[in-house]
């Protein structure tokens, strides 16, 4: 059986470097920095107490308040970049097979802030069991794909993936090889994520996870730089329209690339520790350029997961050696959670959007906040250093780590008929 081809037509973005697609890539080529004091609540007595927040905000310019009271951030999230990606598309839902129109989207963490909330409200009340009707379906991470199938009247394949910070990408691989096996024809995939929140800063700093740069936020997420110290909390969505490539022509859509080949692999190593010798990293790549049938050589941009913690990125940059070997030195590389901070399980959506972009305007977005090389990488690897780059990308790979050992990458190419 030949596989279906599958391209996108559609993309939306809600981040901290820009609320829409257009806004965030401008964001991303110009080294701006989403991080900032953290707004949300009182951080004082956190060990962080910066974030990369979403900027101007307003939920009632997307829903009515009675609406919006029943979704948690995460869903609204969700929704905001469903809606741009769909009208960026073109997509006219009545003249489109729905059963063949499926929703699969990415969270790690789903309605934390309304977990949160709601237990914090049950313990201020004497324990008095007086929960809101809308604490469970605002809470649980599948109800973001359920919004936006209702909105839409897809009836087909309708779940969210759970692998903390490979999220949105597995949502992406399932979509994939949905449509490539002909169960659907349309997928709206993505992921989104609101984990800046006392429990999100609070839960990640007992962990030692986050960055603790609190004089100086805007250059505290600095991927492969000596100093590193950890990653910074980010929040936001990203959506992408897949569909089948026929599909697609029929109704003479624009294309922006071809997804052409997806990877997963465990390292079955830690449940936080990336394996040190990047084993699950480089077992991905591997699976996704076989997946893709393409080689090495021929992939020009990796937008990495380089979340700026001490090992994740020296590991991932071993793997990309094994991986690439001399072509490695031929690559560029880039973490743009360098500007966004870590979305956790949105960050493979914006990423891969970063990634799309790259392949249609010619341009590598920057790793920003370098300052040090780091004697323990081999800094001859292009590592796209405070400064976006113009070259031809063909064929861009995104890769994203999750706690648990999960990996992914996906690989885009320039569309050609």
């Amino acid at each position: 059986m030949a596989l279906r081809r599958v391209v996108v037509t559609g993309i939306g973005a809600l981040t901290p470097v820009g609320n829409t697609a257009p806004e965030y890539w401008e964001g991303l080529i110009n080294g701006v920095s989403g991080a900032a004091p953290i707004t949300r609540f009182d951080a004082s007595k956190f060990r962080t107490q910066f974030a990369c927040e979403i900027k101007d905000y307003d939920e009632l310019n997307y829903f009515d308040r009675k609406e919006a009271r029943k979704m948690d951030p995460f869903t609204q999230y969700a929704l905001v970049v469903a809606e741009e990606a769909m009208k960026d598309s073109g997509i006219d839902t009545e003249k489109i097979d729905l059963n063949k129109a499926g929703v699969i989207w990415g969270s790690g963490i789903g309605g934390l802030k309304t977990f949160q909330d709601e237990v914090k409200s049950y313990t201020l009340n004497d324990f008095t069991p007086r929960f809101n009707p809308f604490f469970i379906p605002k809470m649980i991470a599948d109800i973001s794909a359920g919004y936006i199938s209702i909105k839409y009247g897809f009836h087909g394949p309708n779940f969210v993936t759970v692998s903390a910070c490979a999220s949105a990408t597995n949502a992406i691989i399932d979509a994939l090889n949905y449509i490539r096996l002909g169960h659907m024809d349309v997928a709206i995939t993505g992921g989104s994520e609101a984990a800046v929140t006392e429990a999100g800063i609070g839960g990640f700093n007992a962990m030692k996870a986050l960055s603790e740069r609190n004089d100086s936020p805007s250059t505290a997420s600095r991927p492969f730089d000596k100093d590193r110290d950890g990653f910074v909390l980010g929040e936001g969505a990203a959506a992408l329209i897949l569909e089948e490539y026929e599909h697609a022509k029929a109704r003479g859509a624009r294309i922006y690339a071809e997804l052409i080949g997806g990877g997963m692999s465990a390292d079955a190593y830690h449940i936080t520790a990336p394996h040190p010798e990047g084993l699950g990293a480089t077992n991905v790549m591997i699976n996704a350029l076989r997946d893709a049938n393409i080689t090495p050589k021929d992939v020009d941009y990796i937008n990495v997961h380089g979340t700026s913690t001490p090992l994740g990125d020296i590991s991932e940059s071993l793997a990309i050696k094994k991986v690439f070997g001399e072509h490695a030195y031929n690559l560029n590389i880039s973490s743009t959670k360098s500007m966004t901070g870590h979305l956790l399980g949105a960050a493979g959506a914006i990423e891969a959007v970063a990634s799309i972009l790259s392949i249609t305007d010619g341009i590598v977005p920057p790793t920003i906040n370098h300052f040090t090389d780091d004697e323990g990488l081999d800094n001859k690897l292009n590592f796209t250093f405070n400064k976006a780059q113009k070259r031809e990308v063909n064929v861009a790979l995104s890769n994203t780590f999750g706690f648990g050992g999960h990996n992914t990458s996906i690989i885009f190419k320039k569309f050609a008929e």
